[in-house]
């Protein structure tokens, strides 16, 4: 998942946690996601303005034994994937049942259980869903959870059973059921062999969507099935067998040569790296792979024999260095980081390294600790080093400079300088090696010396993005009709570029763009208007009370001056420290409190979140730059190509208007 990307993340995310074939799109006005079946069935075969083409390729997609919601005689199904713990899940599931309301007794939902191991309570959340089930309850339990995600330790699961009214006795017996963790274990062998590695996955009669897309993507979709699906009804197929028509010519599982796995190389960076970062191979390696992990994410540690791989097949040819970007939604991921760097200064990185990632699921404290001293570390140097938080600054400088070059997911890999993202197969790897390596000898053969071959490497490559052919982008995202509306906002209100910045004020990412935004206004004063909208991350427990202070500062004219509090001290969101930044500000801490105990801004919270989901916004910080996207804490770089292409427009569309 680039989820996200991933981001993606993110996002990834995220980014690195969502496959598939599905190429992703966004809504183009607000009024678009309320049109009604009927016009949509009208316009079946004509996809919708700016909604994104999907792979026409059908999988067979069994329905037997999972919940399902609807009619046997829709005719549309949909089949989705899902995580409990998984946040994304959880905004898609809005977007689920508001389709449910549009179409009616023409969709049915079917449900799958992917819990993915990073998520320690969503197996035991699809386990109870499966056992309420059993006495009929299982839409009502699914409710239950992705309204409450952050709550699902045991004793959450059996509180919602009662609420439900559920016999206990029984629904803890079922829970233990082997069969129900047959299901799962089914569920998700079916979801690897259809290519749908990431949650949430959608298969709409047979056809792959993946992730928390916005509702005019499942739209177009829908309809285009919705009118496939009444020619079958009119050539006599009956309603309730159409799924199993289309199924009969579905294929049985992804292609191995998928080509979103074969993605090539992007454009080259200018990645340096400190001279103590851990690495394996000689300094003076033809090929310098730098990458960019997480010991608590499962692509990083899938990519771990691919690394493998290249060590011994290309030996003393390639370097890799290994650099830290600790992700903000897994909570052992820092301290496990710094605990690498503190075996790191024993020369112990790379044994180290290979213990947490052989134990992703086991990273606290005293595990930690457990994996020093069964590779034979200094133990009172090791502690000291954790309590102190010698390396802390290392890990932050590392995270930093991965966001500085667009490492926003992980893994993320820079060969040579040329980006390459994801956990992909030892073959992707080694094209790209055997092109950089070949680059590499005719620089030596042209008397560049061993010693300067890597910055000469990547001077080279860096000047040749704009002119030597790169791998096809992806397609940029629809331009999305946005408002800003009573967002805060500064800058001129008729400035020729709006930039619309949906934010977390505990992401660290949307923490590290501020001297980015700031630059921006700098460099292109009276050109700008910068609004902020909220999207606090369901993973972050502060974030949502964190942005109705906001807006409360914002209600007596210091909104900036209360964000910028916020973002600096990103540790502390609080009740009390919220108080304590309004206090330091001068507010009216009795209109400031009173705000906050009265959620007086959480509907402008919600609207702008639902705002959020429209525009396809599925990470932070995620812009929109007079509706074109652009995500991730990206370089300046990245900002002023956007933000010049489009004053050249307005210029152009001046000089237009003046002939």
């Amino acid at each position: 998942m680039k989820p996200n990307v991933i981001v993606a993340l993110l996002v990834g995310l995220v980014l690195g946690a969502v496959g598939g074939r599905a190429i992703t799109g966004g809504a183009t006005t607000a009024s678009a996601a309320t049109n009604k079946p009927a016009a949509a069935a009208a316009a079946a075969n004509a996809p919708r303005p700016n909604a994104r083409q999907v792979d026409p390729t059908v999988f067979k997609v069994p329905i037997d034994g999972s919940p399902v919601k609807g009619s046997a005689d829709a005719l549309v199904t949909l089949v989705e994937f899902s995580d409990y713990q998984c946040p994304f899940c959880s905004r898609a599931d809005a977007t689920v049942k508001q389709l449910q309301q549009d179409y009616g007794s023409k969709l049915r939902v079917v449900m799958k259980q992917n819990p993915l191991s990073f998520h320690p309570r969503a197996k035991p959340a699809a386990l109870a869903a499966m056992a309420a089930g059993e006495q009929g309850k299982y839409w009502e339990y699914h409710e239950k959870l992705f309204a409450n995600a952050k709550a699902l330790e045991d004793a959450n699961l059996e509180k919602y059973a009662e609420e439900l009214g559920l016999n206990i006795a029984r629904w803890k017996a079922d829970m233990g059921k082997p069969e129900f963790s047959a299901i799962i274990d089914r569920d998700q062998a079916l979801a690897g062999k259809l290519g749908a590695n990431g949650t949430p996955a959608f298969f709409i009669n047979g056809r792959f969507l993946s992730g928390a897309q916005p509702i005019d993507n499942f739209k177009a979709l829908i309809d285009e099935e919705l009118g496939k699906a009444e020619a079958l009804t009119r050539s006599g197929t009956p309603a309730s067998q159409v799924y199993a028509a289309i199924m009969a010519k579905g294929v049985e599982s992804a292609p191995r040569n998928n080509p979103q796995q074969q993605a090539p190389a992007q454009a080259y960076r200018k990645v340096d790296f400190p001279a103590d970062a851990p690495s394996f191979g000689p300094k003076d390696a033809k090929v310098t792979i730098v990458e960019w992990s997480d010991f608590e994410c499962p692509f990083c540690s899938r990519v771990g024999p691919t690394l493998k791989q290249i060590k011994e097949t290309y030996g003393k040819d390639v370097r890799v260095v290994f650099r830290h970007q600790p992700l903000s939604f897994h909570p052992n991921a820092k301290p496990a980081a710094e605990a690498a760097m503190a075996a790191h200064e024993q020369g112990k990185f790379w044994e180290y390294h290979d213990k947490l990632f052989a134990n992703q699921k086991a990273l606290d404290r005293a595990n930690l600790e457990k994996y020093a001293q069964e590779l034979g570390l200094n133990m009172g140097q090791f502690k000291a080093a954790l309590d102190s938080g010698k390396f802390r600054a290392k890990v932050e400088a590392d995270a930093s400079a991965g966001a500085a070059v667009g490492a926003n997911g992980t893994p993320a890999f820079f060969i040579n300088g040329r980006e390459f993202v994801g956990a992909q197969p030892f073959e992707n790897f080694k094209k790209i090696i055997d092109e950089e390596k070949a680059r590499a000898e005719k620089l030596l053969a042209s008397g560049t010396k061993p010693a300067d071959l890597y910055a000469k490497l990547i001077e080279e490559g860096v000047k040749s993005n704009g002119s030597a052919p790169q791998a096809q982008a992806p397609a940029e995202a629809p331009v999305q009709n946005i408002e800003v509306g009573n967002a805060p906002s500064r800058g001129p209100k008729n400035a020729p570029v709006t930039i619309v910045a949906f934010s977390d004020f505990e992401c660290p990412f949307c923490g590290r763009v501020l001297p980015t935004l700031k630059q921006i206004e700098d460099e292109y004063k009276g050109k700008v208007r910068i609004a902020f909208k909220n999207q606090p991350l369901p993973f972050h427990a502060n974030a949502k009370p964190a942005a109705a202070a906001a807006l409360a500062a914002h209600e007596q004219g210091k909104f900036w001056e209360y964000h910028d509090k916020l973002f600096q001290n990103q540790r502390a969101l609080d009740r009390a420290s919220l108080e304590k930044y309004a206090q330091e500000l001068g507010l009216n801490m009795g209109q400031f409190k009173a705000a906050l105990d009265s959620g007086k801004f959480d509907a402008q919270v919600t609207a702008d979140m639902n705002e959020a989901t429209r525009v396809g916004v599925n990470g932070t910080p995620t812009f929109l730059i007079n509706g074109r996207s652009l995500v991730g804490a990206q370089p300046v770089e990245a900002f002023k190509r956007v933000i010049d292409e489009e004053l050249s427009k307005k210029k152009g569309s001046v000089a237009a208007d003046q002939k």
